[in-house]
């Protein structure tokens, strides 16, 4: 354990230079207690698509989740969203201002087992939706399409329960693909302008594209329902 601490030290340092380091990993040490209990929220929200999914392999034979992946916002990533909303380090502005510490993304085969396994979540008498972002309908200028969700989910402890924040992003494996690949490229150092641009236009054309695949794909599901 104390070297996964010195890691993670060292590895702030890496990010920032040693005196912001310092100040960021004694705030983690202070509130260590808070980011678990973003950790136990993430399992809350996971078991919850995860029953969904059993329960509709079981009675439709069919797995509306392809994969889950969950991951915790690094402590670099929160110092430097911080600054850009010129906001002081501090557990307070965190909880306040940063709602996607805690994440998880929801790959799905089809984009109505998207929209379906968001009402279901929003069904549940324990769940609450604060934020809908839909990026599916209404396509960022880039092309990145998904649906973000902000979940107000409650965790119970030895003696408390304490309601968190989890940031579900549910997508396509097309879309998922799509963005992966969008973030490699444009994020590539030492392009020029003129390439840069190129390859921006070229993403939009390949989002364009991602999108008819799931059209097609769900319109082929759909056919294949009607006469099974």
């Amino acid at each position: 354990m104390n070297e996964q601490k010195e890691s993670l030290k060292n590895e702030l340092i890496g990010f920032l230079n040693e005196n912001s380091a310092e100040e960021l990993w004694e705030l983690f040490k202070q509130n260590k207690t808070v980011f678990a209990y973003y950790r136990c929220a993430l399992m809350e929200v996971e078991t919850k698509l995860r029953v969904l999914d059993t329960q509709f392999s079981t009675m439709y034979d069919r797995n509306p989740i392809d994969m889950i992946k969950t991951r915790m916002k690094s402590l670099p990533s929160i110092r430097n969203k911080l600054e850009r909303k010129g906001l002081p380090v501090s557990m307070e502005a965190i909880q306040k201002n940063i709602f996607d510490i805690a994440g998880i993304r929801v790959i799905c085969p089809f984009v109505d087992d998207i929209y379906m396994l968001a009402e279901c979540l929003e069904q549940q008498d324990d769940v609450r939706i604060i934020q809908k972002k839909d990026y599916i309908q209404n396509p960022k200028d880039n092309g990145y399409r998904s649906l973000h969700l902000l979940v107000e989910i409650p965790i119970f402890l030895q003696n408390e329960k304490r309601n968190m924040i989890v940031e579900v992003q549910l997508r396509t494996i097309a879309m998922e693909f799509w963005a992966n690949i969008e973030h490699d490229l444009r994020y590539k150092k030492n392009l020029s302008p003129e390439i840069l641009q190129q390859v921006s236009d070229e993403l939009i054309q390949c989002a364009d594209i991602s999108t008819e695949l799931d059209h097609r794909m769900q319109k082929i599901r759909d056919t294949v329902n009607r006469i099974s």
